[in-house]
């Protein structure tokens, strides 16, 4: 089965690393603004330019104040319209990968299962001490659990002297 070209292109390895604004993992300033504003180019999408221009907004409370992090920085977020169109190729995209996952199993389910099965096999023992490792830390904190005594919220022990109030 030939491999179709922007799923082998999927699959390549890639240099450099992207430091900006991220949606969707992916590089706003980078790889979005330079596609969207190529696929505007060709008519393929129509978002509008001051999106592309000013990717980047404030969010603003309902009564039109800056709305802030509970850090105390403002929160922006990325323009609807780009957002809206990176939900559509994110959602084409999975389209994709599974129309090909089909395409192949229909092709060549031997082969499909074949791997299926090894990776199950190849994941057993991994999968195994992971569960092994699990239980071990919940065997020791239910052990360190009940070697600490009980403390209330307001910090007594449950079994000590009740101590008068001072003011």
């Amino acid at each position: 089965m030939e491999i179709p070209n922007y799923i082998a292109a999927l699959l390549q390895p890639q240099s450099g690393k992207q430091v900006g604004r991220k949606v969707w993992s992916i590089d706003l300033e980078t790889v979005w603004l330079p596609f969207f504003t190529a696929t505007n180019t060709v008519k393929a999408t129509a978002i509008p330019s001051e999106a592309l221009g000013a990717p980047l907004r404030l969010q603003y409370e309902d009564d039109g104040e800056v709305r802030f992090s509970p850090t105390g920085r403002p929160v922006i977020r990325v323009a609807k319209e780009i957002s809206d169109q990176v939900k559509v190729v994110r959602e084409n995209f999975i389209a994709n990968l599974q129309s090909f996952t089909g395409l192949v199993v229909k092709k060549d389910k031997d082969g499909y299962m074949a791997q299926v099965k090894a990776a199950s096999k190849a994941g057993a023992p991994i999968v195994a001490k992971d569960e092994a490792s699990l239980k071990a830390a919940y065997d020791a904190l239910a052990v360190k659990a009940e070697a600490e005594p009980e403390v209330s919220t307001n910090g007594a022990k449950p079994d000590a002297e009740p101590q008068p109030v001072t003011a």
